[in-house]
């Protein structure tokens, strides 16, 4: 009775606990993608739920059914065959769930990797998101205005991440848009997101790339096309020009706050012109590939 009462006040306690906890980015989502990926995500906790549900209803009925009795101690259970019908169940059911889980996933492989559903005839907004220890640079090239450790991008538009690094591997994440995708040194990767509603979320680097991983985080702020606007113009009529000199300053090992700057460090440091395997070539790579060879190695 005791150990009764004391599973059930453990119970309650870690129930009303959680019920005090914020929902998980992940399972909070604000954009397309996200959304697919929270379904995904709930659809495998449904199944894993109801698999562990199943297998301790069994485990209390064999305990009760098949427990200990006072039997004589020369006794011996009888011989039973094994049953082709509990075989076919045991090892055909995790075949089927396995298989159903393979689909969904490959399905929404295509679907996160494409441009988001319900923006396919909207122009994305481009953004070069790059990253140095311990920092994310974003330049706007039709904006020419470029931040530091925060990003603003408006609503019901597509966003187009041109993702790479200036240093180790990265991994670029915000949780509440979608997944995390590689930013690389010799490559750039694409990543297509979608804000549905306004609101600020956090961003950051969810691969480890030294001591100072943990603070290489970015604000993100989801506005309106009207406000975003409003936005750039203030920073084209108040922010200072972004030098070559500042910028090299900027990739030396360290934290920053935000920062803003008109112009962008792609006009005299460009991205990567190598690829990801199966993307597009883009018009704003302009460098020729010697030089490009040339400044990766100096």
């Amino acid at each position: 009775m005791k150990l009764k009462m004391a599973l059930l006040a453990l119970f309650f306690t870690i129930a009303t606990v959680l019920t005090g906890c914020e929902p998980l980015m992940v399972l909070d989502p604000k954009g397309p993608q996200a959304e697919r990926q929270a379904h995904d995500i709930w659809v495998a906790i449904w199944i894993m739920s109801s698999i562990v549900i199943v297998v301790f209803v069994i485990l209390i009925y064999m305990l009760v059914k098949y427990r200990a009795s006072k039997q004589s101690p020369n006794y011996e259970p009888p011989h039973i065959e094994g049953s082709k019908w509990v075989e076919l169940v045991c090892v055909g059911i995790p075949v089927i769930i396995v298989t159903y889980l393979s689909i969904v996933s490959v399905q929404s492989n295509y679907i996160v990797e494409a441009k988001p559903q319900g923006y396919e005839d909207k122009e994305p907004l481009v953004i070069y998101a790059s990253s140095s220890d311990w920092k994310w640079h974003f330049s706007y090239p039709e904006e020419n205005i470029e931040t530091v450790n925060y990003l603003y991008i408006p609503t019901d538009r597509p966003i187009e991440f041109k993702l790479y690094s200036y240093g180790p591997i990265t991994s670029f994440w915000i949780p509440q848009l979608g997944g995390q995708k590689y930013a690389m040194a010799d490559m750039v990767t694409t990543l297509h997101l979608a804000a549905d509603e306004p609101g600020e979320m956090i961003g950051r680097n969810a691969n480890f790339s030294g001591k100072g991983v943990a603070e290489n985080t970015f604000n993100v702020t989801a506005m309106s096309e009207k406000e975003f606007d409003e936005w750039t113009t203030d920073v084209k009529n108040t922010a200072k020009p972004l030098t070559e000199e500042k910028f090299n300053e900027l990739l030396k090992p360290g934290h920053l706050g935000q920062m803003t700057f008109t112009g962008t460090h792609l006009a005299f440091s460009p991205a990567p012109e190598h690829l990801h395997h199966g993307e597009e070539e883009d018009e704003c790579n302009t460098l020729p590939l010697e030089d490009t060879e040339q400044g990766s190695h100096e």
